[in-house]
């Protein structure tokens, strides 16, 4: 496989988790509307699952979520934040999520769902966890269960934006590879 086809097919990946991205700033713009209606899950499950290089899939994606973070942080409180007391576990989440899209070895409806499924679930049971954040709830197994309840709506809009956008990056490169040769992975045969 020539260095042209590497580069380019990293180029499209790349370019298409950053436009991804850029969605998150809708729920900015309509935060009751789409509260957690984004493409984070998506970005990790789609940069896991098409990376060949596992650890481009990482890096890539942890980074794109982490810029994206700045600016959203920024539009939200007028202040430049680059880190926050819940920022290991959100990125921890983001990172199992990119494991989880390592995972997919044949994208189809099934075998993605899925994984969204499992992403969301990851991201459920750790980002409400109520000792990490000195949320509301009791920092027992009484205030994580409160904790999780009140978090269903949010990780309902999770699941939402996983379906939209999962469709959009996974459909929308799988059309692309269809279309254009250069963006296909030449396997080697299994011996």
């Amino acid at each position: 496989m020539s260095l042209q086809k590497i580069n380019t097919r990293t180029i499209v990946l790349i370019l298409m988790i950053v436009a991804a991205a850029a969605m998150r700033l809708l729920s900015f713009k309509f935060p009751y509307i789409l509260s957690n209606f984004t493409p984070v899950g998506a970005i990790a499950l789609f940069g896991g699952a098409y990376f060949t290089d596992k650890w481009k899939a990482y890096l890539v994606v942890l980074l794109t979520l982490f810029a994206s973070d700045i600016l959203i942080n920024y539009l939200y409180t007028a202040k430049w934040v680059l880190w926050y007391g819940g920022s290991f576990w959100v990125y921890l989440t983001f990172a199992i999520m990119v494991f989880i899209g390592s995972l997919i070895k044949k994208a189809n409806v099934g075998n993605i769902a899925i994984a969204s499924l499992a992403s969301v679930a990851v991201h459920w049971l750790i980002i409400d966890m109520p000792w990490l954040y000195g949320s509301l709830y009791p920092h027992n197994l009484v205030g994580y269960g409160q904790s999780l309840i009140a978090a269903i709506p949010f990780e309902r809009n999770m699941v939402l934006g996983d379906i939209v956008f999962c469709a959009i990056l996974f459909g929308g490169f799988e059309l692309a590879q269809r279309k254009y040769t250069f963006l296909r992975i030449q396997k080697e045969p299994a011996i």
